[in-house]
């Protein structure tokens, strides 16, 4: 049984997760998928991702693509980070 100190303390962890992690999905696209384009490919009008998954699908063909080797919270972050300032599904 968890003591309440730590209860706390992994209630404030989980807490910090989504701010950490659109900061680091917006760390990884600007080292990594700006190399290739612009942000303006996320905000044209006949843009080729029109759901989540399809936007994670991407991501995904990306990261292949450039052999970055992410894990799978790294897509997760690139995919939020990006739905949060781009496409917001």
């Amino acid at each position: 049984m968890k003591t309440p100190l730590q209860m706390i303390a992994f209630i404030l962890l989980l807490a910090g997760l989504p701010a950490a992690q659109a900061a680091d999905g917006k760390q990884l696209v600007e080292e990594n998928c700006t190399s290739c384009h612009d942000d303006s490919v996320y905000s044209r009008k006949d843009r080729r991702v029109t759901s989540l998954e399809g936007l994670k699908k991407q991501v995904k063909r990306c990261e292949l693509n450039l052999g970055l080797k992410w894990f799978d919270d790294e897509i997760n972050a690139v995919t939020g980070y990006l739905n949060d300032n781009y496409y917001r599904f």
